[in-house]
């Protein structure tokens, strides 16, 4: 494994390793991706080897130019109604974190897309992802740079730690800005339906489109479980290697503190309160590794203060996972903005004790 900086010549060197069958691992605006050639079968299978990834989950390809998306999609398969709606939305929220599930052209190997007739595309907003696909090949297959199933990297160190000699390369671009992974949005039937809460808060894309459906499709009684649509859609999911218990805010406030458990709290006014409760046993706990706080300042607005949260998210998880207590407490969020995406992720993280 090499470190390589965000650098013009660093990122060429990657993107030909790229393109000779490599992986590298990069920054997006969500969080860190471990990348190889979209059309490359043996490159592919090198991500679900490191990522130890089940082959029943589909991987992200990511274009640069919304000219390329037809390289992965077939676009032109789309009714009149969707290809207007993936217009709009090509138009307003990319490059962006939106991942549209579209049909997939016949070039995409059946191992990118889990051998669904689908593709997820998404065309990322940050300057050194968007380099190093028009230096590669044009579509980088890529999903989160981390063991599948747990926290998502928001930093190059957090790459290192999990995957280590695992991966070729890996580019440090700094912290991901908006730190959980892209809405998945399938645009395949109508209506438009998300998938996964992610970077794109529904808000935005319904002021776009209008109303879109949450969750996976219905299926037939009779159909057995069937495999993920897109990614993210396991129920345990994004999760630390510490059992982590999702509480309300009142629930929150009725815990007891425990110096052997760690604390996340969505605010500082829910944090405060408890604070109170628990005097003065939390002193010189703040330093230690338990009590943390995603979002700082009552000033802010409660969408504001979710954009805060979410990009805090993993990162503050990474430290408290290190920190190995017995068990991380964490607060919901509210369920507006990113507020969505926070809550799903610790959801899926919450599931894994089950």
């Amino acid at each position: 494994m090499r470190m390589l900086t965000s650098g013009d010549k660093d990122i060429r060197i990657a993107a030909e390793a790229i393109k000779a069958g490599r992986l590298a691992a990069f920054p997006t605006e969500t969080v860190y991706g471990l990348g190889g050639d979209a059309f490359n079968v043996s490159a592919l299978a090198r991500i679900f080897e490191a990522k130890r990834r089940p082959r029943f989950d589909p991987l992200i390809v990511h274009i640069a130019d919304l000219s390329t998306l037809n390289m992965a999609a077939d676009v032109g398969s789309l009714p009149r109604s969707l290809r207007a709606k993936l217009d709009v939305l090509c138009r307003n929220l990319w490059p962006g974190p939106l991942t549209l599930v579209l049909p997939k052209q016949a070039s995409v190997p059946d191992l990118a897309t889990s051998g669904l007739p689908t593709v997820a595309a998404r065309f990322p907003s940050h300057p050194v992802a968007q380099k190093l696909i028009r230096y590669s090949t044009g579509a980088i297959a890529a999903p989160s740079a981390n063991p599948f199933g747990y926290l998502s990297p928001t930093k190059a160190s957090h790459v290192q730690e999990q995957l280590g000699e695992l991966v070729d390369f890996i580019i440090d671009g700094g912290r991901a800005g908006i730190g959980v992974e892209s809405t998945v949005l399938d645009l395949t039937e109508e209506p438009a339906r998300m998938l996964r809460p992610g970077g794109a808060p529904r808000e935005a894309i319904e002021a776009i489109i209008g109303h879109v459906e949450t969750g996976s499709p219905p299926a037939p009684h009779s159909a057995p479980q069937a495999a993920p649509h897109s990614p993210g859609q396991l129920a345990s999911h994004y999760a630390p290697k510490t059992p982590l218990f999702l509480h309300d805010a009142n629930a929150m406030l009725g815990l007891s503190f425990c110096p052997d458990e760690a604390y996340l709290f969505f605010d500082e006014e829910t944090r405060g309160a408890w604070n109170m409760r628990n005097m003065p046993n939390v002193f010189g706990a703040d330093g230690d590794g338990r009590i943390f706080t995603l979002t700082h300042g009552a000033d802010k607005g409660t969408a504001d203060k979710t954009l805060e949260a979410a990009a805090n998210l993993f990162d503050i998880l990474h430290i408290i996972d290190n920190a190995k207590p017995s068990a991380i407490h964490a607060q919901k969020s509210p369920d507006i903005g990113l507020g969505a995406a926070i809550n799903d992720r610790l959801t899926r993280a919450a599931a894994k004790r089950n």
